[in-house]
């Protein structure tokens, strides 16, 4: 058995004999095991005087100097004691190695999750929503469900699936998160680790630099900017995706959205688009069949709800949509969570083909100015109109909103010859066509539309198609009902 079993067991109590007897050998023959238990159980003076005096609380001096010899032997009493001074009880004390900071997840419920508990060293499973915590060295941490993770000795913390997100200052430098696939051992930084249901994890750094290590090969430094995929054999070079990470101070504004309702609002929202008679779709992804398509589907707004990812060349999602009609009024809205920039257009949503016999296919999408744009086939912009591709552009990046949820939203009015755009609820710039096709759906891809220039990163959420163009009102309506801040 390994130190780190060894040290997990002692330290919640459940070593037995046998386990003891070889942790003494290992504290024995092996410098670096002694500093790594000390470290463990922070064996500074007032933790000693703490020990001092349980230890004398439940037993009388006679029975504390014989009952190490009494279970373990002289020698390994011996080198107990003057190793770490204190090992007078059957489960030693130590400080925890994290509190909670937020959560939103229905185990919230539980007192071990409520903000300010204490968080040992024993195996935790989060099944659905996000987890904040704060290290006793004072590194920021948000694990995002589901995931399974574990507080080991030493600064280090081990995931075998799920992801988080580190913040760690100076005084934890030297942070670990172990994978099933290798580790990341930050140098002062801000980086993510994601670990896949294959055990396949990728290391992105936000800021700073971390020593990526594997079983396969020596460390590697990745710095700003830097992604790396590890697997068991090799190690590939990824493109940074810091904006899938739920980061340190998000988790507070979720929580406090559930905490105000929020979820409840959506649902009750959806229920009422549901019986709209304009209804083409509401894609919120929850239920069977799955969709065809090349995606990874994650946790969305709510904790427990999916939401399909794209990243890699290629990714996408497939849907039939509109049933082949002409569409004079049309409004797209999804809730997205956009990552990386580099690509010429990040593809919301796209009819298949571009032809010239089908005017009015729906192109939507994020334009490498990270801005709005619908495009449909063979529509001209009116004249004076500011259209510099052509096609109606939205005035605001999305940039700012880089990294969190956030609610686009178009409405297209081929009666009035406009495209209207929306961020979050507020208008975004209206413009004008000369001419203006009525809108063709049909056959659709969510994510890459090809392998060239449209390549999305990042994950949708509840994608809503109606046949009718809502008003300035009811957008505002369906961004304040359905975001998942407060």
């Amino acid at each position: 058995m390994n130190l780190d079993t060894l040290l997990q067991r002692y330290l919640q109590g459940d070593i037995s004999r046998g386990e003891m007897q070889q942790l003494n050998a290992l504290l024995r023959s092996d410098r670096s095991a002694r500093r790594q238990f000390r470290e463990m159980l922070n064996l500074d003076s007032a933790l000693a005087e703490a020990a001092a005096e349980n230890a004398r609380r439940i037993a009388p001096p006679s029975e504390i100097a014989r009952f190490p010899i009494r279970r373990f032997g002289l020698a390994a009493a011996a080198m107990l004691l003057a190793c770490l001074s204190v090992f007078h009880f059957s489960k030693p004390l130590g400080r925890p190695f994290a509190t909670v900071v937020a959560v939103t997840s229905p185990e919230a419920a539980a007192p071990e999750w409520a903000p300010g508990a204490p968080v040992g060293g024993q195996p935790c499973d989060l099944n659905s929503g996000t987890l904040e915590l704060l290290t006793a060295k004072g590194a920021k941490v948000v694990i995002e469900a589901p995931a399974r993770f574990q507080f080991l000795p030493g600064n280090r913390l081990n995931l075998s699936r799920g992801r988080v997100a580190a913040d760690v200052p100076p005084s934890a430098k030297g942070f670990t998160v172990i994978t099933p696939t290798g580790e990341a051992v930050d140098l002062g930084t801000r980086f993510g680790v994601d670990v896949q249901h294959n055990g396949e994890s990728e290391i992105h750094v936000f800021q700073g630099e971390v020593i990526a290590k594997t079983t396969a090969a020596p460390g590697k430094s990745l710095r700003t900017g830097d992604a790396l995929a590890l697997s068991a054999s090799q190690t590939q070079t990824r493109d940074l995706r810091g904006s899938v990470f739920i980061q340190p101070g998000e988790v507070s504004s979720l929580s406090a959205g559930l905490a105000a309702g929020q979820q409840k609002r959506a649902e009750s929202q959806r229920a009422q688009i549901l019986k709209d008679p304009a209804l083409i779709a509401l894609l919120d992804f929850e239920g069977a069949p799955a969709f065809e398509g090349n995606y990874r589907m994650t946790q969305g707004r709510w904790p427990g709800s999916k939401a399909p990812e794209f990243s890699e060349l290629g990714h996408h999602l497939k849907v039939e949509l509109g049933e082949e009609r002409d569409w004079p009024q049309l409004t797209l809205a999804a809730w997205v969570r956009i990552d990386q920039l580099g690509a010429l257009f990040q593809s919301l949503l796209h009819t298949n083909g571009w032809e010239k016999d089908r005017p009015g296919q729906v192109h939507w999408m994020v334009t490498h100015l990270m801005t709005m744009r619908l495009a449909l086939r063979a529509n001209t912009p009116a004249p004076g109109s500011e259209q510099k591709s052509g096609f109606p552009d939205s005035l605001t990046s999305v940039l700012p909103d880089r990294g969190r949820w956030m609610h686009l939203a178009t409405v297209y009015n081929a009666e009035t010859q406009s495209t209207r755009f929306y961020l979050n609820g507020k208008p975004d710039g209206e413009f004008f066509h000369a001419v203006a096709h009525p809108a063709k759906l049909g056959a659709a891809q969510i994510g890459n539309w090809d392998r060239v220039d449209r390549k999305l990163s990042g994950r949708i959420d509840e994608l809503l198609l109606l046949g009718r163009a809502l008003s300035d009102i009811e957008i505002s309506a369906l961004y304040e009902a359905g975001t998942p801040y407060r």
